[in-house]
């Protein structure tokens, strides 16, 4: 396996975007489980306490036999509910997160057998619009659900869930276009490679901060569950699920947040750029996105849920103007420079 020089103009065969996809979801079924795990076992000890234990060793197996309970449950459906849209909205969520999980550049291209191969599912030259693409999708799943399973609970619920996600969504996409404009392509793969020299963490450092935060939001995690707020909406736009339905809107956000994860990675912390050879890449990639998964579960351990209007304020009246002004001086100092 060797190295190729460049990365960005690669054209690979069909078969090999089809290997990539099943590679994707072999990923997606076996890292799942593996992050619930860490997530229970890392919270344990944020909160000193046990973490999962009895199923296996070490407790291994707990997500298994989590995974084995909700498949085994009982299917139903509410009488005022409309069935086929309750079954649509969790596999709209999948998909889409599972499609936003293919632009994640691992590492870069190498040469296997004589065949070129990119260590990523998808690189085309609008990336990140492809990914903000499908995170706008993945909010339908939430509406149709909410509405879907004929509760007013969950309605109120999937209204919360649209109206968070569009707000975060806008700063969100702000914070990114200063390093667009530093690295000129909207390709994850080019974006890491114009960071070769310096991560654009440095010069686009409320950017970072700022893509962090929505990131939080878009995942619908802590501070930011307000969907799944089951103190004041009994569970949010999920109140009418169960089973292995209800273990699919989860599924799709822990994906989210590998994706947030591996979007903030190679668009700020230089991807799978880092120290020693080139060979290390992958290695750096899923460390740097460990340390962002890692970052996910810390906040989730320590800070409390904000209120629905905090949460509203705080996107509209303090990120949104941050990320206005972020990208006005990086126009200015690109333009002078």
């Amino acid at each position: 396996m060797a190295l190729l020089a460049d990365s960005t103009t690669l054209v690979e065969s069909t078969g090999v975007l089809v290997a990539k996809s099943l590679i994707i979801f072999i990923f997606v079924l076996t890292a799942v489980p593996l992050l619930l795990l860490f997530e229970r076992k890392l919270l344990g000890r944020f909160q000193q306490r046990y973490g999962p234990n009895r199923v296996g060793p070490y407790g291994l197996m707990q997500p298994l036999a989590d995974m084995v309970k909700l498949i085994s449950k009982e299917p139903f459906f509410p009488s005022t509910g409309v069935p086929r849209l309750m079954i649509l909205a969790p596999a709209i969520s999948i998909l889409t997160a599972v499609a936003a999980l293919a632009i994640i550049p691992w590492g870069p291209a190498v040469s296997i057998g004589g065949t070129d191969v990119g260590l990523w599912g998808l690189n085309v030259n609008v990336g990140i619009l492809y990914a903000f693409a499908f995170g706008s999708l993945a909010f339908y799943g939430l509406v149709i659900g909410g509405w879907a399973s004929g509760s007013k609970y969950s309605f109120l619920g999937a209204m919360r869930s649209a109206a968070q996600l569009i707000s975060y969504e806008v700063s969100m996409s702000l914070a990114l276009v200063g390093v667009i404009m530093m690295a000129g392509s909207l390709s994850l793969v080019d974006i890491i490679e114009a960071q070769d020299n310096v991560w654009y963490i440095v010069p686009q450092f409320a950017g970072f901060v700022i893509f962090l935060i929505a990131g939080f939001a878009e995942t619908n995690r802590p501070p930011f569950d307000l969907p799944e707020a089951d103190a004041e909406l009994v569970a949010g736009y999920n109140t009418e699920y169960g089973g292995m339905r209800f273990g699919s809107f989860f599924m799709a956000e822990y994906i989210n947040m590998i994706v947030i994860a591996g979007l903030t990675s190679a668009l700020f912390l230089g991807g799978y750029h880092g120290p020693g050879p080139a060979g290390l890449g992958v290695l750096w990639m899923l460390g740097k996105m460990f340390a962002i998964v890692f970052l996910f579960i810390w906040i989730r351990a320590t800070l409390p849920r904000l209120r629905y209007d905090q949460l509203m304020s705080f996107g509209w009246k303090i990120l949104l103007p941050v990320a206005t002004l972020n990208l006005l001086v990086t126009a200015v100092v690109i333009v002078l420079a």
